[in-house]
C-alpha cells in the first residue's frame, strides 16, 4: 500500500475546521442574541434592547421582579414568524449532521494516517464525511440567512402581552449569534469540499490492488526481475565437462 499521510494535510485541516465549526454551531443554536430588538419605551425594558433568539426572548428590567426576564418561544407558537420554527428544526438537524460528519472525518483520517492494510472503506468514509459536512453547512446557513434577511428588512413579530415587547421595534440589528453561525457554516462547507476533493485514497486503492492480491512468488519476481521457473532444482548443463566420466 502507498503511504498517504503526506497527501492529507488539507483534509486534516478540514477536520479541525469541521470540529471548530460544529462547536460554533452548538453555541449559535443556544445563544439568544440572533436579533437585537431596540425599543423606544424603556419603562419596562430598562436597557432599551431585547435579545430575540430562536428559543426565547430576553431583556433586562428594573420594573419587573426579575432583573433578567426571558420568555420561551415554542415550535408551535402562532405568533412566531416562519423563520424561527424553521431555524429550531434546521439548527438541531445541523447539530446531528455535524456530529456524524466529524466522526466520519476522524475515521477517514485515522485510516489515512495509521492504516496500511485495510483501506477498503476509505472512499466511503471520505465521501460520507464530505457529504455530511455540506449538509450541515446547508442546514445551518438557510435559517441564519433567512433570519438575517428578516432583521435587515425590519420584519415585525407580534409578541404576546406577557413578553412585554412591542410588535414593531424602533430598529433592530443582526445579533452576534447570526454572525458566528454564518462563519461556522462557511467553515463547514469548506471542510466538506476538502474531503470530497481528496482523490489520492481511491487512486491508491486502484494502483495497490495487484500487489495485495498477487502471490508471494510473483511479488518476489517483480522485485528481482528474474523469470519464473519450474520451481524445481536441476543441474546447469553449462557446467558439465565433456570429459566427465
Amino acid at each position: 500500500m502507498k503511504y498517504l499521510a503526506h497527501t492529507a494535510h488539507w483534509q486534516f485541516l478540514g477536520l479541525m475546521s469541521g470540529v471548530l465549526a460544529w462547536i460554533l454551531i452548538v453555541a449559535t443554536t443556544g445563544l439568544n442574541d440572533w436579533r437585537l430588538w431596540f425599543v423606544s419605551d424603556m419603562s419596562v425594558v430598562s436597557s432599551g434592547v431585547a435579545w430575540v433568539g430562536i428559543w426565547r426572548a430576553c431583556f433586562y428590567s428594573h420594573a419587573l421582579p426579575a432583573i433578567e426576564n426571558c420568555r420561551s418561544i415554542g415550535l408551535s407558537d402562532s405568533f412566531a414568524p416562519a423563520e424561527i420554527p424553521a431555524a429550531q428544526v434546521l439548527m438541531v438537524l445541523a447539530l446531528f449532521c455535524g456530529l456524524l460528519g466529524n466522526i466520519s472525518a476522524a475515521a477517514a483520517m485515522r485510516m489515512v494516517y495509521f492504516s496500511m492494510k485495510d483501506r477498503r472503506n476509505i472512499r466511503t468514509l471520505f465521501r460520507l464525511a464530505g457529504g455530511l459536512y455540506l449538509l450541515t453547512g446547508s442546514c445551518s446557513s438557510v435559517p441564519l440567512l433567512w433570519n438575517m434577511n428578516s432583521v435587515l428588512t425590519n420584519r415585525t413579530i407580534h409578541f404576546p402581552p406577557d413578553f412585554h415587547l412591542p410588535a414593531s421595534p424602533a430598529h433592530q440589528h443582526v445579533g452576534p449569534a447570526i454572525i458566528v453561525g454564518v462563519f461556522a457554516s462557511v467553515l463547514t462547507l469548506v471542510s466538506g469540499l476538502l474531503f470530497l476533493c481528496y482523490r489520492y485514497a481511491w487512486e491508491a486503492l486502484g494502483s495497490d490492488a495487484p500487489e495485495d492480491l498477487g502471490e508471494p512468488e510473483t511479488r518476489l519476481e517483480q522485485k528481482s526481475g528474474l523469470p519464473k521457473g519450474d520451481q524445481q532444482g536441476g543441474d546447469n548443463p553449462a557446467f558439465h565437462r565433456e570429459d566427465h566420466p
